[in-house]
């Protein structure tokens, strides 16, 4: 017999009956019922859900696996009749339309739910108008998946836009991966699907399953998903933020000085490696305290977003919303934002808005066609990455990349972001051949629809969130990056100037003897130095691929090595514009850099016996930063012809280049860099006779840098001896591959 739980009261009373079953609603039409099944119907709610109907009112559940399904009016429970294939229904003699739930049962027990397929929409006609103009500059507050209360019920709004499909479902941890049973509706001709699901919240997986126009069915991850999974999964996250910001008195202010008058010195980071297996919350423990007491202004992360490949170092993106999860969660980044910006240090994000990768799971051919990427395979295909190039002349394709940047900047509190490849963008013929590319209407490889973007998305971002600048990756000699967008040019804050990188480091890999050969190559940078905003950078790209570091770069054994290398840093520290300076040159680590390790931090170690070679430079750097900080000269007017002077840029057979930087009032620095392993005694500089006397306030070959401490101690007092064109001169000793700055003596 059976065992009976004797802990439980005897029943009383008259038998309890079984609910009444409801009478069957009318069948679904052959074709919705199959087009429901294989997630192909535009419409599920005018078939699920409630509905009125001759005698009361029907309702419709799609349970797939489902034993049983009631529905549940003021506490009373009506079982509804299994028409098959996981379809329920039944018809309740009501006159209208109550409030209700539903009580579905499974092998493994029961659960009461709320029924998606009896709420309105959740996104408003004015988003949708926007997103069909492609003008939604808070896009992610209209598409992805949004934790909210609608019609007083909590759950998880899902939108999604797949204008090709024939049918979109959600699909995550909460059905099996299956999407069956929850189709979402398409709100028409913005191309946008719909669906709120009740009782889904924060921490939920999901991805959508998309039916083609072709009949294929497949899974994507959420174009706006604000969180993913730990890579190599692929799921969206279901995320909300709730990070209280601390950083409102540095926004307040960021925006004070415009950037090229202001003081920008830059440190790029590697997040995943500038310390190996730090999460985002254990990094703000440290890297806003390193960055400060280096004296930098700004760190540049690379990029953030989400990725699906390590190596790539995030310049192939899947999840342009979403910070990726490998170090942690969206606030978690939020949390190392606001810790920098209480350490006084801004936050430049690395964008990647040229090209996206080909995974099948993300945006590639979205909904079956080519949808973010163009339709012409000749231009959807970037030649250089393997990747996919976006479609910059479709609106909602645009929208989507300019609300991303307006997306960083403000939900994020980004203070800047480094666009990457433009030059990639621009033109219609990059690493193309003849016949590989079609010329744009006027017959020019310039790629109109890139410009447009560009300056849509420049102006978009300075307009909405002050104090932020934007900086051009550019490669070429494209006129205007940096020109406001109303006067024709693109937009960009500040350029990088890739030009005197690449003949600067040239020269400096010359031996010594050589170098008077090449001498323009660090002159001719001053012929174009006022053309454009110019950030100077020594970036990742130039440690990586076999092209070493930049210790490394330099001719001669190890102390000359170091010394070239203080003496560059400092000569580009007095050049005009800003500068950049990637992780663990700041210390002249030896060996380039690598994702898998990051940088040599036990070079800095006293255990290592050599650390004065190394923490030297870094103490140098930290000099430059202190006062590069405090002299006005060094930044005001960097995009001022007015605030540069050469004394003298012809000297090739000393390897010597001076000049003068001037602050807004005429306050100068002299800069003087000699670049030949000698030392100089009585060297003769001409000087401005306004100036009674000059003090040596940075030299290079200092002890304390790893020098030989060849100095010029006390006041250089100007003699009345013409030189280089100047009424007064100075004699200084000229330490070997040294840079000198001299300030007024006050």
């Amino acid at each position: 017999m059976a065992l009976r739980d004797t802990s439980l009261p005897e029943p009383s009373g008259p038998p309890v009956r079984a609910p009444r079953v409801c009478p069957a609603a009318p069948p679904l039409a052959p074709d919705d019922r199959e087009r429901l099944l294989t997630g192909r119907h535009h419409d599920p709610h005018a078939l699920l859900g409630a509905h009125p109907v001759p005698g009361g009112v029907a309702f419709r559940a799609l349970r797939p696996y489902a034993r049983s399904v009631s529905v549940v009016v003021d506490g009373v429970r009506r079982p509804l009749v299994s028409e098959g294939d996981g379809f329920f229904s039944g018809v309740l003699a009501l006159t209208s339309i109550p409030a209700y739930t539903l009580r579905v049962a499974y092998a493994d027990g029961e659960q009461e739910t709320e029924d998606p397929y009896r709420f309105l929409p959740a996104l408003g006609e004015v988003d949708l108008h926007l997103v069909r103009e492609g003008r939604h500059e808070q896009l992610w507050k209209a598409l992805g998946a949004e934790p909210m209360a609608h019609q007083g019920v909590a759950g998880t709004r899902f939108t999604v836009w797949a204008p090709n499909a024939q049918g979109v479902r959600v699909a995550g941890d909460f059905t099996c991966w299956d999407g069956t049973a929850l189709p979402m509706r398409s709100l028409g001709a913005a191309g946008v699907w719909e669906l709120f699901v009740p009782g889904i919240g924060e921490g939920a997986h999901y991805k959508f399953e998309i039916t083609s126009r072709y009949g294929s069915r497949f899974l994507k991850s959420d174009p706006m998903a604000r969180a993913t999974e730990v890579p190599p999964a692929t799921a969206s996250v279901v995320t909300a933020s709730h990070h209280e910001w601390t950083d409102a008195e540095w926004l307040a202010r960021r925006g004070e000085v415009p950037v090229h008058e202001a003081p920008f010195s830059v440190y790029e980071v590697h997040l995943p490696s500038w310390r190996p297996g730090l999460t985002y919350r254990q990094l703000a423990e440290v890297l806003p305290a390193y960055v400060r007491d280096l004296g930098f202004t700004h760190v540049e992360l690379m990029p953030v977003a989400e990725h699906p490949f390590g190596g790539s170092w995030g310049y192939q993106v899947t999840g342009f919303y979403a910070p990726t999860s490998r170090l942690g969660s969206p606030d978690d980044f939020r949390f190392l934002v606001d810790a920098l910006h209480r350490a006084g240090v801004g936050v430049i994000l690395d964008w990647v808005p040229a090209h996206f990768p080909k995974d099948d799971w993300a945006l590639a051919r979205f909904d079956g066609d080519p949808l973010y990427e163009p339709g012409d395979t000749r231009r959807a295909e970037h030649p250089d990455w393997g990747t996919y190039e976006f479609d910059l002349g479709r609106t909602e394709v645009r929208n989507f990349l300019v609300a991303n940047a307006v997306y960083w900047c403000e939900e994020f509190h980004i203070d800047g972001l480094r666009v990457d490849a433009v030059a990639s963008m621009l033109y219609l013929d990059y690493s193309r051949d003849s016949g590989q590319w079609t010329p744009n209407v006027h017959g020019g490889r310039e790629d109109l629809d890139a410009v447009a973007f560009l300056q849509e998305m420049n102006a978009t971002v300075y307009r909405r969130v002050p104090g932020v600048v934007t900086m051009a990756e550019e490669s070429t000699a494209w006129d205007g990056v940096t020109r406001p967008t109303d006067s024709g040019g693109l937009g960009f804050g500040l350029k990088w100037n890739m030009g005197w990188m690449h003949d600067s480091l040239v020269y400096m890999a010359h031996e010594p003897v050589h170098r008077k050969y090449h001498h323009n190559e660090m002159t001719f940078s001053m012929v174009y130095a006022y053309s454009e905003n110019y950030v100077l950078p020594l970036s990742h790209d130039e440690v990586v691929h076999g092209k070493g570091s930049l210790v490394s770069k330099m001719p001669g054994d190890w102390w000359q090595q170091r010394a070239n290398l203080r003496a560059y840093l400092a000569q580009m520290w007095a050049h005009p514009g800003k500068q950049l300076l990637f992780m663990g040159q700041e210390f002249a680590q030896g060996a380039e850099w690598s994702e898998a390790h990051g940088p040599d931090w036990w070079l800095l170690d006293p255990a290592y016996g050599a650390e004065a070679d190394h923490r030297g430079v870094r103490d140098l750097v930290r000099d430059l930063n202190t006062l590069y900080a405090a002299t006005p000269a060094l930044w005001q007017r960097d995009t001022d012809p007015g605030g540069f002077q050469w004394i003298v840029g012809d000297a090739a057979d000393d390897n010597v280049f001076a000049h003068l930087r001037l602050d807004a009032r005429g306050t100068p620095l002299l800069s003087l860099t000699h670049l030949s392993p000698a030392v100089r005694h009585d060297y003769r500089i001409g000087v401005p006779d306004s100036v009674p006397g000059w003090r040596e306030v940075l030299n290079t070959d200092a002890a304390r840098y790893g020098g030989g401490d060849v100095t010029n101690p006390g006041v250089l007092r100007p003699e009345p001896h013409g030189f280089h064109g100047r009424p007064a001169s100075i004699r200084l000793t000229l330490p070997p591959l040294a840079t000198v700055w001299l300030r007024p003596a006050e």
